[in-house]
């Protein structure tokens, strides 16, 4: 795997950050973020990660030591109990509106910027192989416009074996890949191997990967002791389409109100209405062909269908679907007990 190519040097140039995103697909910027900014939302992250068993007992928190007995993931009931607790923090949410982001991203695309609503904090156990996002792609489940780009921040330092983001350079040059069903991002994870185009490296509490909803990109094994967390957000020009899912809370896990409960500030409440975004509806077809190779995989006993039908079960519109997804659930439980 070939080093991030670095672009904090560029930062000043909006053409020259242009060019090279259109040809890489991503930008490596080192100290975007004031360090003290990041580590006060990981500070406010680990706490529930602390209350429900994920630390290890007798450490300290900022160390962020994971209790091996308590790993789960996304869509883990577990997980999303803690989850759950993270979305809801006011910090978070300002996060993603911080003006070196938000700045940095008028640039690029030259107007107005929509701040998606929807951002996901993430909670990497370690020495979980089967917990690392295979490679994937953003647009099959946020689509809107292709010109939406994510930027993912990582809460404190991660050290290459401590795992981080991945990117196949290049990669978001050719639309939607090919995929399979897989654990994570979605259930879904890319077919093509794109053997020598991958990059990564370290990161530090305050730099940011940014990267086109096209792109490749892939979580790497956190090889650690410790807890990996990140926070992903998203960004599109405010005249172009969004799709409905990234104005609502993540898997729509409460309501906006909910979201806002204990706040102290209204300033990023209902934010996006100001802009009056061109508001879309999912398209599902990725989801349709995904959910059918689930269902395909589970009734010849194969677990690796689960995470796929979990995401049913807990977020597709369909009453049919859900019960069917359920009961494969139950029939995989029962084939690896016996």
């Amino acid at each position: 795997m070939n080093p991030f190519v670095e672009s904090q040097e560029l930062i000043l140039d909006a053409e020259a950050l242009k060019t090279r995103l259109d040809q890489d697909g991503y930008l490596f910027i080192r100290d975007l973020i004031p360090r003290n900014t990041i580590e006060n939302v990981r500070q406010q992250t680990l706490a529930p990660a602390k209350t429900a068993g994920w630390l290890k007992d007798g450490t300290p928190v900022n160390k962020a030591i994971a209790n091996a007995d308590a790993a789960c993931v996304d869509p883990d009931c577990a997980y999303l109990k803690v989850l759950r607790q993270q979305l809801v923090l006011e910090d978070l949410h300002a996060l993603k509106h911080h003006p070196a982001i938000v700045s940095l991203f008028e640039s690029l695309l030259g107007e107005p910027v929509l701040v998606h609503a929807l951002a996901i904090p993430r909670n990497i156990f370690p020495q979980r192989l089967d917990f690392t996002t295979p490679p994937h792609q953003d647009y099959v489940h946020i689509q809107g416009t292709t010109s939406t780009y994510a930027i993912w921040l990582p809460l404190g330092d991660v050290p290459l074996e401590m795992g981080g983001l991945s990117i196949a350079s290049g990669s978001h040059r050719a639309g939607v890949r090919a995929f399979k069903v897989s654990s994570g991002a979605g259930g879904m994870e890319c077919s093509e191997s794109f053997t020598g185009s991958w990059v990564g490296g370290d990161f530090a509490a305050g730099d940011a990967l940014i990267f086109h909803s096209l792109a490749v990109h892939r979580g790497l094994p956190n090889q650690t002791d410790r807890l990996r967390q990140s926070l992903d957000c998203r960004y599109s020009p405010a005249s172009e389409p969004v799709m409905e899912i990234s104005l609502r809370p993540y898997a729509d896990l409460f309501t906006w109100d909910e979201v806002y409960a204990s706040w102290q500030s209204t300033q990023y409440q209902h934010y996006w209405h100001a802009l009056s975004p061109n508001i879309v509806p999912i398209d599902r077809q990725y989801y349709e062909v995904r959910d059918q190779m689930a269902f395909d995989l589970a009734t010849s006993g194969d677990p690796s269908a689960r995470a796929a039908l979990m995401r049913i079960i807990q977020r597709d519109p369909d009453p049919s679907k859900r019960t069917h997804a359920a009961k494969l659930v139950d029939e995989l439980a029962s084939f690896s007990a016996g």
